[in-house]
């Protein structure tokens, strides 16, 4: 079923963000994945593991927007978590299948809100007021952003990789 709001558009763009990423990260070897090449400094293996950790912690964002009044949207440190839960030893694989997993889930509860669903709003805790519809249009954006530094990575390994975004 899809969504019957003028958010279907960004809702499919969301849905496409697990496979995108996927064929962003094929045939690389698990060398690949673990060096730090420019620009950042991630490893592919840390960007997944921080997109994925990302897409959960806005998925719970979005429940609490739809289920809840007002709820509080926690912020976190991107980079303590980075380095906290040794995300240069996870699994891009792992990682990668998660994200699809979770992105088709929410999907699911993306296509049945209506209209109204999308102007409910959180409150998060540094930049204050949050939408449905503005915390969605961040995950969906916070993906394509990163796979520009994915694919710059890519390229500076040798095994470039023609670009795919979800805006596509």
């Amino acid at each position: 079923m899809k969504s019957e709001s003028r958010f279907g558009p960004l809702i499919e763009r969301y849905a496409t963000g697990g496979p995108t990423l996927a064929y962003a990260v094929a045939g690389l070897s698990p060398e690949h994945e673990k060096a730090r090449p420019g620009p950042g400094a991630w490893s592919i293996a840390e960007l997944v593991a921080h997109l994925l950790d990302a897409d959960l912690v806005l998925a719970e964002r979005m429940k609490r927007v739809l289920a809840e009044d007002e709820p509080v949207l926690q912020a976190f440190d991107e980079n303590a978590w980075a380095a906290r839960l040794d995300y240069q030893a996870m699994s891009v694989e792992e990682a990668v299948n998660l994200l699809i997993a979770n992105r088709r889930w929410m999907a699911q509860v993306l296509r049945r809100c209506v209209e109204a669903d999308f102007a409910r709003a959180g409150r998060h805790s540094e930049r204050g007021r949050q939408t449905m519809a503005e915390v969605l249009s961040t995950v969906v954006n916070h993906i394509d952003h990163h796979l520009r530094f994915l694919y710059a990575k890519r390229a500076n390994l040798g095994v470039a990789l023609p670009p795919r975004y979800t805006a596509q």
